[in-house]
């Protein structure tokens, strides 16, 4: 599981960018992996646990399976 903090997170636009620990390409996240981890929102620098997930249609990589702390 790959951690990292949130960049920014806008709850009205539904997605934010995690910028991960280890260095690389931020990575997407998107409200439905927020509600699905049981979070209310996320907040900017908040240090968060997540892994990389494939869309099936499109092909983009977006966190999911989200854990706080």
């Amino acid at each position: 599981m790959a951690t990292g903090k949130v960049k920014w997170y806008n709850s009205t636009k539904g997605y934010g960018f995690i910028e991960p620990s280890d260095g690389g390409k931020d990575v997407f996240v998107h409200a439905t992996a927020v509600e699905a981890a049981g979070l209310g929102s996320l907040n900017e620098g908040q240090t968060i646990s997540y892994e990389i997930e494939q869309d099936r249609r499109s092909g983009k990589e977006s966190a999911g399976q989200l854990k706080a702390g």
